[in-house]
């Protein structure tokens, strides 16, 4: 795509991919969507397979920032998977300047409003947010780990499977311990496998952590991060849960 690509010519493009059939599909995947939903957003209606969508992102790739952000304004899901995606590969592209990365990870922050569900959060924190922070002060995230918004909860700890990915494990058991009394169930979910993650990285410290936490934790938070673990350590730390 030229410089001169727009959000428009993506929309367009997205639009000519959709099929009816496709929105059944996906709609069962969304099972929160924001703290405060607006009902008039078609934030459901997903009728175009994501593997395209993350296609023609790449295509996309060099989108200016203000256009990216044009689609994320959108209240048509799909455009905003299409925007995150965008902003995901500029930030893992190794020849983004790291005042672009910049500008995409204070973006992030900034229209975290527009970033509010669960597959927006996953689709970009790890590089927009954590790739960014790799090498800087952390403070953000353990600010959004106390936030009252749930996808915002969700970045802080998603955003540390960048750091899990260069073997940097510390943070990611910090901020789960923070998340351990959250009422949501998709941050139990998402605090689990960022668990898991740490463990296939640094088993002895996730041992550590689980026998600490295993018999408060969230059920299912326990049940993903031993995933990996074999049947025998499964039992035992279920058993410290009550869970047979």
């Amino acid at each position: 795509m030229t410089a001169g690509s727009s959000a428009e010519q993506f929309a367009d493009i997205l639009e000519s991919y959709c099929s009816p059939e496709e929105q059944q599909t996906y709609h069962r995947f969304f099972k929160f969507a924001v703290d405060e939903y607006d009902p008039d957003e078609d934030f459901l209606f997903v009728d175009v397979r994501m593997k395209l969508i993350f296609a023609l992102a790449k295509e996309f790739i060099d989108l200016p920032l203000g256009e990216i952000e044009r689609l994320l304004e959108s209240p048509i899901h799909k455009l905003r998977v299409g925007a995150v995606s965008i902003m995901d590969f500029q930030a893992r592209r190794t020849k983004t300047p790291e005042a672009r990365k910049k500008e995409l990870f204070e973006l992030y922050l900034r229209r975290h409003d527009r970033i509010n569900t669960w597959d927006l959060v996953d689709r970009s924190a790890m590089h927009v947010v954590g790739g960014y922070l790799f090498d800087k002060p952390r403070t953000v995230l353990f600010e959004l780990a106390r936030s009252k918004n749930i996808c915002e909860r969700r970045t802080a700890i998603v955003s540390t499977g960048y750091f899990i990915g260069q073997r940097d494990v510390a943070d990611t058991f910090q901020i789960a311990e923070l998340l351990m009394a959250d009422p949501e169930d998709g941050i139990h979910k998402a605090t689990g496998w960022m668990l898991r993650s740490a463990g296939d990285v640094d088993r002895p410290s996730l041992m550590d952590f689980l026998d600490k936490h295993a018999p408060t934790m969230p059920r299912v938070a326990l049940r993903y991060a031993i995933e990996h673990f074999d049947a025998d350590e499964r039992r035992q730390y279920l058993g410290m849960k009550g869970v047979k």
